[in-house]
């Protein structure tokens, strides 16, 4: 199944087992879900079901939930391993829609895609939308959830690439955080050393549609090899954004890379060396 699924291809969806979800992950994604959302579907929230946040210099500002915890999650939802879920949020599946793509992908369920374009293509085509808020259909049986089975690398290892030249960081935060001008989020700019910036938004086409295969096939090309041979890591600012760069990938059919779930906000609060322009 593609990764990504058009406006046009969801509108003629009409399997009972379609379960829509509104990943937006900004402040107010839960105000602006209920002001305005695609018709049936839930919103679900990048804090309190996508993560288990505790201690940032742990894991991150969003560190993955416990499998089994997902698990409830999903069944709360009215997931099970037959539906077909639709993630989408208002930034081109960069806010946790590729996230929960992610999750779903690494729980090793078949049918999950993301929305190209996300909210703003469901509204530039002049569909419906709701408002309010919709109830999820909770399930009683349990997700069967398990180890997370797409690649993930901790601190540890971190550490080590970070000085192994036959490795690549991806760093897929904007270039001036990366650069070490100044830090909007986290408590210090720069980036991991032997890291490269990737900015996430080079995905995108400038309507906000992920780029063709071969576009984004031409765009990874410098890293090809190293993807092949397992020893690329991606990271982002709190392991969110990331995913949209790993569902990039899958989108143009390459091999994915190690996902660093604890990302910057991590680093940057463990006392380990920083690069920057000023550095």
């Amino acid at each position: 199944m593609n990764p990504l699924i058009e406006v046009t291809e969801l509108q003629e969806i009409a399997d009972p087992n379609l379960i829509i979800i509104d990943a937006s992950g900004s402040p107010v994604a839960k105000t602006s879900f209920e002001e305005e959302h695609i018709p049936g579907a839930i919103f679900m929230s990048l804090n309190e079901d996508l993560s288990a946040i505790d201690d940032p210099a742990k894991g991150g500002r969003h560190p993955l939930p416990h499998p089994e915890k997902f698990g409830k999650t999903l069944s709360r939802f009215g997931i099970s391993i037959h539906s077909h879920v639709v993630a989408y949020d208002h930034l081109g599946g960069g806010n946790a829609a590729a996230r929960l793509w992610w999750m779903l992908k690494a729980q090793g369920h078949k049918r999950v895609q993301v929305l190209n374009g996300g909210f703003q293509s469901w509204k530039a085509a002049g569909n419906t939308i709701l408002s309010g808020l919709s109830k999820p259909r909770s399930i009683e049986t349990p997700y069967p959830t398990g180890d997370w089975q797409l690649g993930i690398i901790d601190l540890k290892d971190v550490i080590q690439a970070s000085s192994d030249s036959s490795k690549i960081i991806i760093d897929v935060r904007e270039g001036f955080r990366y650069d070490g001008e100044s830090e909007p989020i986290d408590l210090v700019a720069g980036h991991i050393p032997n890291a490269i910036n990737m900015f996430f938004k080079n995905n995108l086409t400038e309507n906000g549609s992920f780029k063709s295969a071969e576009e984004l096939k031409e765009l990874y090309h410098p890293i090809t090899a190293k993807l092949k041979k397992n020893e690329v890591i991606v990271h982002c600012g709190s392991g969110v954004t990331a995913c949209h760069s790993i569902l990039a990938l899958a989108h143009a059919g390459l091999p994915l890379p190690l996902l660093y779930v604890g990302s910057w906000s991590e680093w940057s609060r463990n006392n380990l060396p920083i690069t920057s322009l000023h550095s």
